[in-house]
């Protein structure tokens, strides 16, 4: 545990002291880079991600992963628009429904995993192609817009300065925090992801417990998708697409390891904000869209094989 400790500390001050050495090359490249207003919408922009990051956390942490995420948020924003709009359902309560619905869509994920012990990888990308096909076929390619005024606090206001979603990352992120670094849930999780047959055979609830983290997941992957369209003020079926490329990316830069066992919520937000200064510097720099999703390929693919060290300096 002591070496596994040491490890994580090592990675998280690399990638601290990597962040710094980044955010100052890029702050050269560009005068706008580090004005507050630019800061502020980075925030606001990784936000969705972050909250989705941070279930996915403990989701690679048991050696799992969920490509379905991106998917659940598009269906989040559909069914919002459908139960407000044509439904006519009041506000608050077609949020409350949506994210309720992007929560079974995550414990379906967790059953198909756990109870029919499909690989997470060949289920969640079989829900991936399912809950965005039921996004497309709900929605028939329309949009849902005019949603009042004080829907959009969520995605485009601020409180006293500070963008509202940032406030929502940040007290998810101390919420995460603690329960995977102090409490008997976040000590199953490593467990379930360092040895299952152990775990199993030491009383841990290792089906309960992924079950839970993968609802979770939904529920989170949903929170993001109401604050997706209160952001953007609209819904599309297509709202999420690719999602979980920057979601896993943001993890595994992080320090969590994808074979399981290994990971920090802390790591995780060193790995967000690193990718978003990548995405927002090679922008400012002039860099294309094609261009930032190369380097973000090549950036993920790095942090797999850092990864990959760091679990077998940990073996050894």
């Amino acid at each position: 545990m002591t070496a596994t400790l040491r490890s994580l500390l090592r990675h998280e001050t690399i990638l601290a002291i990597l962040l710094v050495i980044v955010l100052f090359a890029l702050a050269s490249q560009s005068d706008r880079f580090f004005t507050t207003a630019n800061l502020l919408n980075q925030g606001r922009l990784m936000a969705e991600v972050g909250l989705v990051a941070l279930a996915m956390t403990f989701v690679i942490v048991t050696g799992g992963i969920d490509l379905s995420v991106g998917s659940i948020l598009g269906l989040t924003a559909i069914l919002l628009g459908v139960f407000w709009h044509n439904l006519g359902v009041p506000l608050p309560v077609a949020m409350v429904l949506a994210v309720v619905a992007a929560g079974i869509g995550g414990l379906v994920n967790g059953v198909i995993i756990t109870r029919f012990k499909v690989p997470p990888l060949i289920a969640t990308l079989a829900t991936l192609a399912l809950y965005r096909g039921l996004a497309e076929g709900i929605s028939q390619a329309r949009s849902v817009r005019g949603y009042p005024d004080w829907f959009f606090v969520l995605g485009q206001g601020d409180v006293w300065g500070v963008p509202t979603q940032l406030w929502i990352l940040g007290a998810l992120v101390i919420v995460a925090g603690v329960i995977l670094g102090l409490t008997t849930f976040g000590r199953a999780t490593y467990a379930a992801g360092a040895n299952e047959t152990g775990a199993r055979f030491s009383g841990i609830s290792v089906d309960r417990t992924k079950l839970l983290i993968y609802t979770a997941s939904g529920l989170v992957a949903g929170l993001a998708g109401v604050i997706f369209v209160s952001r953007v003020s609209t819904t599309r079926s297509d709202m999420g697409t690719g999602l979980e490329l920057d979601v896993i990316t943001a993890v595994v830069l992080g320090g969590t390891s994808i074979f399981g066992g290994r990971g920090t919520i802390i790591g995780t937000v060193l790995g967000l904000i690193l990718m978003q200064a990548l995405k927002n510097g090679l922008a400012l720099s002039g860099v294309k869209g094609d261009g930032t999703i190369v380097v973000i390929g090549l950036v993920l693919i790095l942090a797999i094989v850092a990864s990959n060290l760091f679990s077998r300096e940990g073996d050894g």
